[in-house]
């Protein structure tokens, strides 16, 4: 039996013989290699025959894919109806989750609440609602083809620790934000996040910045400095001008340290733990909600909010019921809205889950008109516009990233009457 090594088949131009390896779909590695002439004069191809040859397995692409395997590949790459309804369930559970999230957290200051560390507690406190994903996907929805780096335990508690930290600091940012600044502008606010996702990401994550990543930075900076210059004229009733300043401030800051988070986050996966596993990502979220949820009750303890929640319930516009519906009802939002974030983490990427929680952020300024009568103004409408064009423009330079890494990951390969041609 002939043994073909691994170096690249060559072809000699002189000769007009052009090799071809016929696969007989056999497991041990054997085909049939045969010579075609592909002149044109007429005269039938001059094929050698049933010449065994062994295929080393270690070729990339010489052993052709099973009946089964092709038709799982070709159904993979076309997903059937059922794959895009599940997709919608959870893009719809991002939307109305962090709407609902976002509504109920104001409607909780409008309406008597003043913890603010009870508005962080709920936002995280909800987390074992998560624990039946578990069971629902399975645990190695996404592979990781990189081998993954084993820690200490203490320095995995490390990790964990500084981001349930960190989480924690972006929850009260966001409590602070939202009691202060009207739900509108804060919303806008927050479509930044993009922006200052993908500048952190330049230091980094190696993220290269194209001309549509740019034109979504200038764009999402001018809306906010649309924002900050009518700032004045939308302080909200009851506010003192010094509170608005300090709730603005937290406003800008919550999209630049939740842009910060996902960068920092992207990078623990991919230099420190070096897996990207569902159940990796998940044990994550699990652990920094869970410390995060823990600094909020111990703060709620230390501030003395915990002797005020019988007053603040009691001084609830809709009573006590009201009061405690508020709170459950919020954090089940936000769990929907993490069920949803991690559906299209495990079915789709973290980008596009990151994509379509910024798509719904201008679904909250029109919301808050209605339930809060927050006002619309036409600089608003400007930097909602904006704050749109920048996402699509973002989106869009994302669609064609990942457009390029599937051409350069499944390359097409040359078939020719069943035979697969390898050309010099």
């Amino acid at each position: 039996m002939l043994q073909l090594s691994n170096e690249r088949l060559q072809v000699n131009k002189i000769s007009p013989l052009v090799p071809r390896i016929y696969a007989n779909q056999q497991t041990s590695g054997e085909a049939d290699l045969g010579y075609e002439n592909p002149s044109n004069d007429g005269v039938s191809s001059l094929i050698i025959p049933q010449n065994d040859v062994y295929v080393s397995n270690s070729k990339p692409g010489i052993m052709p894919e099973s009946e089964d395997t092709a038709s799982s590949s070709s159904s993979s790459q076309q997903p059937g109806l059922k794959w895009w309804i599940v997709i919608a369930f959870y893009i719809v559970c991002v939307l109305l989750g962090q709407s609902a999230g976002m509504i109920l957290g104001r409607f909780y200051y409008n309406e008597g609440g003043k913890s603010q560390w009870m508005a962080t507690l709920v936002q995280y406190a909800g987390f074992p609602l998560l624990l039946p994903l578990y069971r629902i996907f399975p645990r190695k929805s996404i592979q990781s083809h990189k081998p993954i780096n084993e820690l200490s335990p203490l320095k995995t508690a490390s990790i964990y620790l500084f981001f349930g930290l960190f989480v924690a600091a972006v929850g009260m940012m966001y409590s602070i934000g939202l009691q202060y600044v009207p739900v509108s502008t804060f919303s806008l606010l927050c479509a930044s996040q993009l922006a200052f996702n993908a500048f952190f990401s330049f230091f980094l994550n190696s993220q290269k910045f194209t001309p549509y990543i740019i034109n979504s930075l200038v764009l999402l900076t001018i809306s906010s400095v649309l924002l900050v210059i009518q700032s004045g004229s939308s302080v909200p009733e009851g506010v003192s001008k010094a509170n608005y300043v300090f709730g603005f401030i937290c406003a800008i800051a919550y999209p630049m340290a939740y842009g910060l988070l996902l960068s920092l986050t992207e990078f623990a996966f991919q230099k420190v733990f070096k897996n990207d596993s569902f159940e990796a990502t998940l044990d994550l979220l699990l652990r920094q909600s869970f410390i995060a949820s823990s600094i909020a009750v111990v703060g709620i303890v230390a501030t003395g909010d915990l002797k005020s929640v019988k007053a603040e319930m009691n001084q609830f516009r809709f009573g006590k019921v009201s009061y405690v519906m508020t709170l459950i009802c919020t954090a089940l939002s936000w769990q929907v809205y993490n069920i949803g974030l991690f559906g299209l983490i495990v079915r789709v990427s973290s980008l596009f889950s990151n994509v379509v929680s910024t798509l719904g952020l201008p679904i909250v300024p029109v919301l808050a008109v209605i339930f809060f009568s927050d006002i619309m103004d036409g600089i608003k409408v400007v930097a909602m516009l904006l704050a749109i064009w920048g996402f699509v423009s973002y989106a869009y330079d994302q669609y064609l990233d990942e457009c390029s890494k599937t051409k350069t990951v499944n390359p097409t390969p040359s078939y020719a009457s069943g035979a697969l041609e390898y050309k010099s």
